[in-house]
């Protein structure tokens, strides 16, 4: 990281302000390490109560920061959504803090108790992506909260009017010493991962997140990283239908495609490929028609990543590949930064729209002959995020979840994982590490310290020295004990 003094003072103040802040919330944990339950059930339904009370304030900067917005999906995700989550999870919190009892051998630790104990981590960091600024820092921040933890978050640079507004509700809401919000660009960001948090959650790209989790290392802090991939969509034989078609086309358009579990590519058995096309044209002439023009149309978050889906879509043209505009009227708008959705159909494997998460309003479409040739695409590639089957068969079904691995699994739906609060949410490789969300989120952002309180009986003085008869001879019976259950036996002379 660059010398204070080398960089602009928009920049040095910013990381002087995180540096003091999270000196003053480590001082602050310092003081209070454990907080009631009533005080997280107070903390979770105020934060809730905020998000409420700020609804329109939200949908107006969602608009500000991506030149269009629908309102009725910043209610529903960023707001309802957010707020639901808090609620549950106030509901639950004493619940989840209670201890965890753990099994004890009566000869060995008498009537010791072994429990999990779930006890806040301290100070952490969220580096909340651009594509949902509100729902992907207070969502998170709830999970931290209802651990008992202080928190600071760093919003993206991409969603300047969002990120304002953050810190505008949390101050409102909160005592600096227990969660702020920090502004500012990339040298500010690059300071965040620096720090020795007790906990770093980073949302974003596997790129950045690689970057993110080198940076934490350098002081061992402990990472939840919530990147992204190449989400696939296996229709079965005869799922093939306008109603499952039209689901999934539906979800990819959350955001515009700018979801991480959005679907990135769907694979077709290929005697069903003409029909899968001929249902998408419907579904645009018919419920989505207008789409790429219209009020529940995002754009697209930046120039720059505009310029990206772009480019992805003329290496595709100049490759030969079919590219269908599905909204066939639909134009690019530059003020509002909104483009035609498009599906690719059958791109040669090593094109960028191939390779690369798409991110945008475009889907790619791969026929396959059997089940075996599907499984084998997604295995090839690395872990998704999430991936969606479409398939009446319960023997399909199985194979299919018993085969793959990925974050998430969702069947004859999309995204649907992403939005039960009670389904711990992330990735898998090199779609992410660790969850959140509900009891999940609760025990990522918690130590699960092991405690033992000693009680009557036991044979602890054998396991130190000076080692005797006793040592010698308890150790043999437990050599004993252990051969017997390897070889399957103790059941049958002890019993169950």
């Amino acid at each position: 990281m660059a010398n204070l003094t080398d960089l602009p003072d928009s920049d040095s103040l910013a990381i002087a302000e995180l540096q003091a802040l999270f000196a003053l919330q480590k001082e602050a944990f310092q003081r209070n390490s454990y907080p009631s339950a009533q005080r997280r059930r107070d903390d979770l339904r105020r934060l809730a109560q905020t998000v409420l009370d700020h609804r329109d304030a939200i949908n107006e900067a969602l608009a500000l920061d991506f030149g269009a917005h629908p309102r009725v999906a910043g209610d529903l995700i960023e707001v309802a959504g957010v707020a639901e989550g808090m609620l549950a999870a106030a509901s639950r919190v004493e619940k989840w803090m209670r201890p965890e009892r753990r099994h004890t051998d009566l000869l060995q630790f008498g009537t010791g108790k072994a429990f999990v104990a779930h006890q806040p981590k301290g100070v952490i960091g969220n580096i909340v992506p651009w594509n949902f600024p509100f729902h992907l820092a207070l969502s998170p921040l709830g999970d931290m909260l209802a651990a008992g933890n202080r928190v600071i978050l760093k919003p993206s640079e991409y969603t300047p009017h969002s990120g304002a507004l953050l810190a505008r509700m949390l101050a409102k809401a909160f005592d600096q010493e227990q969660v702020a919000v920090v502004n500012g660009g990339v040298p500010l960001a690059q300071a965040f991962t620096r720090q020795r948090w007790d906990h770093l959650l980073y949302t974003g790209s596997t790129q950045v997140g690689r970057l993110v989790a080198l940076a934490a290392a350098e002081n061992l802090v402990p990472v939840t990283l919530e990147l992204g991939g190449k989400s696939p969509v296996i229709f079965d034989r005869d799922s093939v239908t306008a109603g499952n078609v039209g689901h999934m086309l539906a979800i990819k358009l959350v955001k515009n495609g700018q979801m991480c579990i959005a679907p990135d590519y769907c694979l077709v058995p290929r005697a069903d490929l003409e029909k899968f096309v001929a249902f998408a044209r419907a579904h645009f002439e018919g419920e989505l028609a207008g789409y790429s023009g219209g009020e529940d149309c995002t754009g697209i978050i930046s120039q720059r990543h505009l310029q990206r889906n772009q480019r992805l879509l003329d290496e595709a043209r100049r490759q030969g590949t079919q590219v269908i505009q599905l909204d066939a009227a639909g134009t690019l708008d530059p003020q509002t930064r909104r483009m035609p959705v498009s599906l690719v159909v059958d791109p040669p494997d090593d094109l960028a729209i191939m390779q690369e998460e798409i991110f945008g309003p475009m889907l790619v479409v791969k026929p396959y002959d059997d089940l075996d040739e599907a499984l084998s695409t997604i295995k090839r590639g690395e872990r998704p995020l999430a991936l969606y089957l479409f398939s009446d068969q319960p023997a399909v079904i199985d194979r299919v979840q018993r085969e793959t691995t990925s974050g998430g699994f969702c069947v004859n739906a999309c995204a649907v994982q992403g939005m039960v609060h009670s389904l711990g949410f992330g990735g898998v490789g090199h779609s992410g590490t660790g969850r959140h969300h509900g009891f999940d989120g609760f025990r990522e952002f918690s130590n699960p310290r092991g405690v033992f309180v000693r009680g009557r009986g036991g044979v602890f003085e054998v396991l130190a020295p000076p080692y005797g008869r006793k040592a010698n001879r308890m150790a043999g019976l437990a050599l004993s004990a252990a051969r017997l259950k390897a070889r399957g036996l103790w059941g049958t002379i002890f019993g169950p």
